[in-house]
């Protein structure tokens, strides 16, 4: 009987040890792959421009995966190593606090188990992450502002306009740092209270999306049962999103949600990993005439580098659907959305975005044009929209 305890105790903690120690690695190994491919071309014009360019990108999910992001990764798609070879000055790193099994772009429901609360717990997050939708969202937010402090000289958090203006005068005079934006995938992060938006934004968030996957207390998502527009609890969490200073990201909210925020605000909005319907029709990307309407208020679309939402999947599909997106919203609409490390097949790590540098300028963009794209465009937004100091 002895003997017989020892071994299911050796089991329990082989079993264990494999719960804990590889399955979250092997989930992320196989949902954040890199497609593969020969080096994508880069001429010594394209490494040139790059070089000299504002680089921004307004959506990772990289806090989700426990991985150390200071040092460079085998797996996954970003880290800070891969960001300052990829010349990216800013990053918004968005937290993912609930996902159904079966997600899809058409309709997941609420009964359906949520995946995150058992990476929660394979990752050992704290336990009262495990329940707790804020709590996840603010454990994320807490690992990259450990990042931060661990390596200053490569990654700060930018909380307001004084630290953007600080992280890019020092980029001017030589510093490989990069800016990183917290935001938030989807309201059910404030768990139904308004009053929860303080501890987000004390934090260090600046932007929240409204939606992920499933219907929330805001109202319908694009990939929810429902179709359904703003809740009065949303028309509230609206208002007091304006009113403390948060961009607002209309990703994965339903058509009727982005067309009752439209309603209600004169504010920058953002969709922020996203295509453009009419060059690639996907149930993922909103209406071409919905985009225009939401791109006149100033804000920009992330235009993503996936399949599900550009097509073509490379560094020249990229460029294809930034011109297309160009040709509907303008050149001042239109921004990178990469959606690295979002459990999406990505053509590339952000190691390697030189590649769209030179994909743009074979797509006969001007280097006005690429800049807006690769980032100024972004930068606008961000100084319109973030705290003074």
């Amino acid at each position: 009987m002895i003997w017989a305890a020892i071994g299911l105790a050796g089991l329990a903690v082989v079993a264990a040890v494999g719960f804990f120690g590889v399955a979250p690695a092997l989930a992320e190994r196989g949902m954040n792959r890199v497609i593969p491919h020969d080096p994508w071309p880069v001429s010594p014009a394209a490494r040139a421009l790059h070089d000299r360019l504002t680089v921004g990108d307004w959506h990772c999910d990289s806090l989700l995966w426990n991985r150390d992001l200071t040092r460079r990764g085998r797996r996954g798609h970003v880290d800070i190593p891969r960001l300052i070879d990829g010349n990216v000055a800013l990053q918004v790193f968005t937290t993912v606090t609930k996902v159904p099994a079966g997600r899809n772009v058409e309709e997941n429901l609420e009964r359906n188990r949520d995946q995150i609360t058992l990476l929660a717990v394979a990752q050992l997050w704290p336990a009262r992450s495990w329940g707790s939708l804020l709590e996840r969202g603010l454990h994320q937010a807490a690992r990259l502002h450990r990042f931060a402090a661990r390596a200053p000289q490569g990654l700060r958090v930018i909380r307001s306009r004084a630290d953007l203006e600080r992280l890019l005068v020092d980029r001017a005079a030589g510093a490989k740092v990069v800016g990183g934006v917290l935001g938030a995938e989807g309201a059910h992060v404030c768990e139904g209270r308004i009053a929860n938006l303080d501890r987000l934004w004390d934090a260090g968030f600046r932007l929240i999306g409204l939606h992920h996957f499933l219907d929330n207390e805001a109202g319908g998502s694009l990939h929810g049962a429902s179709q359904g527009g703003l809740t009065d609890h949303g028309r509230a969490l609206v208002q007091a999103l304006v009113a403390r200073g948060f961009i607002i990201d209309l990703t994965h909210s339903s058509v009727e949600t982005a067309r009752d925020v439209l309603a209600m605000t004169d504010v920058p909005l953002v969709v922020s990993h996203t295509g453009i319907c009419s060059h690639c029709r996907s149930p993922r990307n909103f209406p071409d005439d919905l985009m225009v309407e939401i791109m006149a208020r100033g804000g920009v679309a992330g235009i993503g580098y996936w399949q599900e939402v550009i097509g073509d999947p490379s560094p020249a599909g990229i460029a294809a659907a930034v011109k297309a997106a160009i040709a509907l919203l303008g050149e001042d609409a239109v921004s990178l959305g990469s959606d690295f490390d979002g459990a999406v097949p990505e053509p590339f790590d952000v190691s390697e975005l030189p590649a769209v540098t030179h994909a743009l300028m074979d797509a006969g963009l001007t280097e006005t044009q690429i800049a807006k794209v690769m980032g100024t465009n972004m930068l606008r937004v961000l100084r319109r929209t973030l705290p003074e100091g």
